[in-house]
């Protein structure tokens, strides 16, 4: 159901590339099958899954747009967070590369499924 993509060249020529995570994936595809599965909404589920993207798309361009991780937990990161309607998603910036680490609903205990039993630091990211 999820489509990835995204890709800019900035002024100075970077190429920036927006990879999600493979639970960022996951999460992405969880939303969707729940609107659409247990709310009964293809549509809404389509639309919500795609603004959640549009927003990601928008870090190609703005990178620093989110706000940091340690404005809402006492952590030493660089990781951000942007909020997209009722969901966040928690992102880290490189040089050429933003990588989207999850994405959660925003009434779920985020903090404790990002520091609790799920790292941030998923090495397997994908495009």
């Amino acid at each position: 159901m999820t489509q990835m993509r995204s890709g800019c060249v900035l002024r100075n020529g970077i190429v920036v590339k927006n990879r999600y995570s493979i639970a960022a994936i996951q999460d992405l595809e969880e939303i969707g099958d729940y609107i659409a599965d247990t709310l009964k909404s293809l549509i809404a589920a389509l639309n919500t899954v795609g603004k959640i993207q549009d927003t990601v798309d928008k870090l190609t361009s703005f990178p620093l747009i989110g706000s940091p991780l340690s404005s809402i937990e006492k952590t030493d990161t660089d990781h951000r967070f942007l909020v997209s309607g009722s969901y966040l998603v928690f992102y880290h910036a490189e040089t050429d590369n933003i990588y989207i680490d999850r994405i959660l609903y925003g009434r779920r205990n985020y903090i404790k499924t990002l520091f609790g039993n799920a790292s941030m630091d998923d090495s397997k990211q994908v495009e």
